[in-house]
């Protein structure tokens, strides 16, 4: 049987104690012992860059990624422009806050072309390597399910986003792969292959049934049907042994009491991951 991951791995996706602020995260991963976190941009903006890189520091917390960057399709050229410029800001972020990652939520279509959008999303993503290269961030390509194509990204599927990757090197463009996004797909498998060497995440959840709420509708790690251990498997076997974040949204979890998140969080953690 597959051993378990280790602890060291463990990184707390901010968005999942979204009640939290980043220093109520900070500390609450400290008392777990969870040794990395996932900053959401909202979280850095609530307090501003400096006080945020401060609780980190202080923390003594490993920054696996910022989420999230992306974003690029919209109806006008100077619309799209101020897309840009905001990603130039979060890669900025990710850089004074220690972490090489930041990941894309590549945004949905202006309109009912989707074939344009797509194309929005690599001229924005070209636009951006160059900067992000110089201030030491790989772009995380995350594909969300196809179910969020209408209303957040427009790259659903990791062959979508390998596609993407591979026009750049490694280091300047990667993929990132959450489980919920992609467990369904029946090509999975080989397309983790495919993406040896640029996988630069790794997101874990699992899908209940019924959906309690598209959007809010993630489950913790065991309550679902996602073959987490297997799909972990083969990140490892396509050479990602990096961070692995609990991402989980969900309003019956945000609900409860962040310490009880955690420590369940760690416990399913060791138990299905």
């Amino acid at each position: 049987m597959t051993q378990s991951p280790s602890i060291d791995r463990l990184s707390l996706n901010q968005i999942t104690t979204d009640r939290w602020s980043l220093r109520e995260a900070a500390e609450g991963c400290v008392r777990a012992g969870v040794p990395w976190i996932s900053v959401w941009r909202h979280k850095i903006a609530e307090i501003g860059l400096s006080e945020s890189k401060k609780i980190i520091q202080d923390s003594g917390l490993h920054v696996s990624s910022v989420c999230r960057g992306g974003m690029f399709p919209a109806a006008t050229a100077a619309e799209r422009q101020e897309r840009i410029d905001d990603n130039k800001r979060a890669i900025e972020e990710a850089a004074e806050l220690g972490t090489n990652v930041l990941v894309l939520v590549c945004g949905p279509s202006p309109d009912k072309d989707i074939a344009a959008a797509r194309g929005m999303v690599n001229d924005g993503i070209e636009q951006l390597v160059p900067f992000a290269e110089s201030h030491g961030v790989t772009l995380g390509i995350e594909p969300l399910h196809p179910m969020y194509a209408a209303d957040r990204s427009v790259v659903n599927t990791l062959g979508q986003a390998n596609r993407m990757a591979e026009n750049y090197t490694p280091n300047q463009v990667g993929v990132v792969v959450d489980v919920f996004h992609v467990w369904w797909d029946p090509n999975v498998y080989q397309d983790i292959q495919r993406a040896r060497g640029r996988i630069v995440g790794f997101h874990v959840s699992d899908w209940v049934v019924p959906m309690p709420d598209m959007f809010k509708g993630r489950g913790m790690m065991g309550d679902g049907v996602i073959e987490l251990r297997k799909l972990r498997t083969a990140v490892e076997e396509a050479g990602y042994y990096g961070p692995i974040e609990v991402e989980i949204i969900n309003q019956a979890i945000w609900d409860t009491q962040g310490d009880e998140v955690l420590a369940t969080m760690k416990d399913r953690y060791i138990e299905h991951v």
